[in-house]
C-alpha cells in the first residue's frame, strides 16, 4: 500500500512541501528535546524528515519504514551522518531487538492490524530504554485504511506500564503526546 503510493506520488503526504506537514515536523522535533541521544529509532520514518532532523542529536539512529521508495529517500537524506542509516521493516516483525533512549512514531501505529498494533506495544515495552521516550504524532482525521483514530493510539500508548504521559499537544489536524519511560 505505501510503496505504491510513493512511487506514483513521491511525497504522497507532502512532507516536504505542506507547511503544515512542516510546522507538524517542527513540533515533533521540539518535543523530542536537544539530546543528545545515544540511540533513537524513527517507526514509519517515511522520506526520513524526522529522522534528519534528530541525526544530528543522536549518536545512533536507525529510520525504519516498509517503503523501500522512502527507504531510499531517508538513506540519501541520512548519508551525511555516520550514526544514521535507513532500513526496510514491516511492524512488528522487522522491529530491533535493541534499547532506544527515544522512540519515534509519527503517523503510523494506526495503520497497524489489531495483532501488529498489539505486538508492536509489547515491544516498546522493553525496547524503551530507562528513563527513555516516546513522542507519537498522528493526524486527528479519518480514512478508509486506518485502523484505529489518532487518539485510540495515544490512549494504548498511556496505558503501558512503563511509560507515563508527560506532554499532550493536540494542534487542529494531529495529536502529538510524549511519554517518559520509568527509570
Amino acid at each position: 500500500m505505501f510503496e505504491a503510493r510513493y512511487r506514483a506520488e513521491g511525497d504522497p503526504w507532502r512532507t516536504l512541501s505542506d507547511p503544515a506537514e512542516r510546522a507538524k515536523a517542527e513540533a515533533v522535533l521540539s518535543a523530542c528535546g536537544d539530546g543528545p541521544f545515544a540511540s533513537v529509532v524513527d517507526l514509519g520514518a517515511g522520506l526520513g524528515v524526522l529522522a534528519a532532523g534528530l541525526a544530528s542529536r543522536s549518536r545512533r539512529l536507525l529510520a525504519l519504514d516498509a517503503a523501500p521508495t522512502a527507504v531510499a529517500a531517508a538513506a540519501r537524506r541520512l548519508a551525511r551522518w555516520p550514526g544514521a542509516r535507513a532500513a526496510v521493516a514491516v511492524l512488528p516483525d522487522d522491529l530491533p531487538r535493541d534499547t532506544f533512549d527515544l522512540v519515534v512514531a509519527s503517523e503510523v501505529l494506526y495503520y497497524l492490524s489489531p495483532a501488529a498494533f498489539a505486538a508492536t506495544l509489547r515491544w516498546l515495552d522493553g525496547a524503551v530504554a530507562p528513563a527513555g521516550r516516546v513522542v507519537a504524532v498522528h493526524w486527528t482525521g479519518s480514512a478508509p485504511d486506518l485502523q484505529r483514530s489518532a487518539d485510540d493510539v495515544h490512549a494504548a500508548l498511556a496505558r503501558r506500564p512503563r511509560l507515563t504521559a508527560i506532554a499532550t499537544t493536540r494542534a487542529e489536524t494531529y495529536r502529538l503526546d510524549v511519554l517518559a519511560a520509568d527509570a
